[in-house]
């Protein structure tokens, strides 16, 4: 696995709902950077202050936390103030308090290699990082013929992707001519396995088509 892969990575099958909002919890987005990079570190960096070694650096009466994480070989620092429940800056925290944003910033540090990087179209809350909840098929305006005609051709991808022919299954789902409403239902039955492979199909062929351009340049 490499650096394309990691990015590539669809972490939406582990998150839950809370409220209106869809979270990851750091230890997830962790799991998945072992799997990918056996030897993937991280380390909370330390300050002196009132003669002795504290993970943070205050700012006032405020605390900020930093955290470098390290995936085949290149590390990634991020930064993150020790928030409230409200995500407003805490005066004075506790421990609790401080170790929440110890894990909220490894969580953010794993998204600079990529890892769930998608997902921050929004602010997270404590050890969790902010998905936009997909339309439930059954809430999209699709007649059950159609539905059923996605269902093949659903099918009909997963099979071409198994099979590592990904672009072709690009190709078919494009030939297809499906609306908004059809390709999110489209989406939400493909396996996590078949989308990232067709992601990684339109990256080489996006890739191949700079590098002809640039010949021709």
């Amino acid at each position: 696995m490499n650096v394309l892969d990691l990015i590539n990575i669809n972490v939406n099958e582990h998150t839950e709902k809370k409220g209106n909002l869809t979270y990851l919890s750091w230890a997830w987005a962790w799991d998945y950077a072992l799997k990918a990079d056996q030897k993937a570190s991280f380390e909370v960096k330390t300050f002196q202050e009132n003669n002795q070694t504290v993970p943070y650096m205050s700012i006032g009466k405020t605390k900020m936390v930093w955290v470098t994480v390290t995936v085949f070989g290149k590390p990634m620092t991020c930064q993150l103030p020790v928030m409230d429940h409200r995500n407003k800056a805490l005066p004075d925290p506790d421990a609790f308090a401080v170790n929440t944003a110890i894990m909220r910033c490894l969580a953010k540090a794993l998204a600079l290699h990529g890892l769930g990087l998608y997902i921050y179209s929004g602010e997270d809350l404590p050890d969790a990082v902010v998905i936009p909840s997909r339309p439930k098929t059954e809430d999209l305006n699709i007649e059950p013929d159609v539905l059923k005609f996605l269902e093949e051709l659903t099918q009909d991808v997963e099979g071409l992707c198994k099979e590592g022919k990904a672009q072709e299954a690009r190709l078919a789902i494009k030939a297809a001519g499906l609306d908004q409403d059809q390709r999110i239902a489209l989406d939400n039955m493909l396996s996590s396995k078949a989308r990232t492979a067709m992601k990684k199909a339109k990256e080489i062929e996006e890739l191949s088509k700079g590098t002809q351009d640039a010949h021709f340049n």
